[in-house]
């Protein structure tokens, strides 16, 4: 069978991962080029992995001909125009969450995406990958837990991982702490729900790190969401969890109630020493969802040979970033926002 041969922009922790992924673990890939600013990473990627070939522009990269598709790993804030211009250049395109970081731009991408119907385009939305994720998404089809009516998610980075986000946000790349994290848990509700967002209120602050305030963000925020169908979702979400990465969700239906990720367990160990009996936690988002990221990649290789959309499309990417928005619009303004009568809501359904 054919091999689809990509290009991946982006080689930070996440792109290192989705590139590894690409280049050693997926069927019918084949890794074929990488792209970043640093002339450092991209050599080393060279050479490690025999890539052919390496840029350090990333239009440069979409007039090699012997691509077939793009992936974007990049920082949130380049997705869209990159998007825009490998849709443009004939290309398959996989970009990583968040869609972008305002609605103006995810709108036009939507339009570009369904200007360009005959390419396969994709969004890393990998929970609905996850094992854990997919299983309670059929339990909740099946009738298990009656009508869902509420959802509860948190989602909390590490504490140890601070240094490396304040970097990242000072480069204006996170888009907030409801759109870098709490897309996830957005996306998921939606799902889960089969709603779109009515209105939302969110609140936070910065607790022990205040440098976070002067980046007008929060170290932990909540917010409460009342969706179309009258259901109801409640986000936490923080990045100075002292245990390890902590991920949890739970959706309540009325006949019973599911959850995920209660105690987030690095494996099945338990450590027995002086302190009791310890089970040890996961320590990032890679290691937890380390196998949702290869089985999402491989939907997106399996689209492209066999001339199929994935179920994920852009309009859950649209739809996730009016929510994100509109989160981290209620958090800096204080007030309730009414998400369906948000201009680019109406366009946008």
């Amino acid at each position: 069978m054919k091999k689809v041969r990509v290009g991946i922009v982006g080689l930070g922790r996440l792109g290192r991962q989705h590139a590894e992924n690409l280049a050693f673990r997926i069927r019918h890939c084949e890794l074929h080029a990488v792209c970043s600013v640093s002339d450092e990473e991209v050599e080393e990627a060279k050479r490690e992995w025999g890539i052919p070939y390496g840029y350090t522009n990333y239009d440069e990269m979409l007039e090699n001909k012997e691509l077939d598709a793009i992936f974007i790993a990049s920082p949130s804030g380049f997705h869209c125009e990159q998007i825009e211009k490998a849709l443009e250049q004939g290309f398959h395109v996989f970009t990583e969450k968040p869609l972008g970081l305002y609605v103006d731009e995810v709108i036009r991408v939507k339009e570009a995406v369904e200007k360009h119907s005959s390419q396969v385009f994709m969004v890393g939305f990998m929970r609905r990958y996850d094992k854990s994720y997919v299983y309670a998404k059929q339990k909740i089809e099946e009738g298990a837990i009656g009508e869902p009516v509420l959802i509860r998610c948190y989602g909390f980075d590490p504490a140890k991982a601070m240094a490396g986000f304040m970097n990242f946000a000072k480069k204006n790349y996170s888009g907030g702490l409801f759109l870098d994290m709490g897309i996830h848990d957005l996306d998921l509700a939606r799902w889960y729900l089969q709603s779109e967002a009515d209105s939302v209120w969110a609140i936070g602050g910065a607790y022990d790190y205040p440098e976070i305030a002067d980046l007008n963000d929060a170290e932990t925020g909540a917010a409460l969401v009342k969706f179309q169908n009258n259901t109801m979702g409640i986000f936490v979400a923080g990045r100075n969890c002292a245990h390890g990465y902590h991920i949890e969700t739970e959706i309540i239906g009325t006949k019973g109630s599911l959850r995920i990720g209660t105690v987030p367990e690095k494996n099945m160990v338990t450590v027995f020493g002086e302190q009791g009996a310890i089970k040890e936690c996961s320590e990032g988002f890679i290691e937890r969802f380390e196998q949702a990221y290869l089985t999402e990649v491989e939907e997106f290789i399996q689209c492209i040979l066999n001339q199929r959309q994935p179920k994920v499309t852009v309009d859950d990417g649209v739809q996730s970033t009016i929510l994100g928005y509109a989160c981290k619009e209620s958090f800096e303004t204080g007030q309730l926002i009414k998400v369906e009568s948000h201009p680019a809501y109406v366009k946008a359904t």
